[in-house]
């Protein structure tokens, strides 16, 4: 993550977080209002914690995108689900490492095998 000379985080780290969420919610049809306040929320305070801890660039978007899960869990249900598995009860991908990065990916909770990178979820 750069800083600009102010001491602000560059807004690309969570404009690009933003989209690869939203690309992900997109692709899976719950890019809802609900689930956009929800991302929305989640930068926002990733915001602040980045501002606290510059070296935690890498580990941002996969942690906004936990955020998110977390929140949908409530109002939504689990998300996103693992298409990967024919059989067995539904379940979901996690984000994987478990920091939330670097180079975060979706990963079947059941078998360990990654299904997309973050922001790159198919329907």
């Amino acid at each position: 993550m750069s800083a600009s000379h102010n001491g602000h985080v560059d807004d690309r780290l969570l404009l690009d977080a933003r989209a690869r969420v939203l690309a992900d919610l997109t692709a899976r049809h719950l890019a809802t209002a609900d689930s956009v306040s929800a991302l929305e929320d989640a930068c926002s305070s990733r915001l602040w914690w980045a501002q606290q801890w510059a070296e935690g660039a890498p580990y941002v978007a996969g942690l906004v995108a936990q955020d998110v899960q977390d929140a949908l869990l409530e109002t939504a249900g689990r998300w996103p689900r693992c298409l990967l598995c024919d059989a067995g009860p539904e379940h979901a991908l996690y984000i994987s490492p478990d920091l939330g990065g670097p180079d975060p990916v979706w990963v079947c909770e059941e078998t360990g095998q990654v299904a997309a990178a973050l922001g790159f979820l198919r329907a």
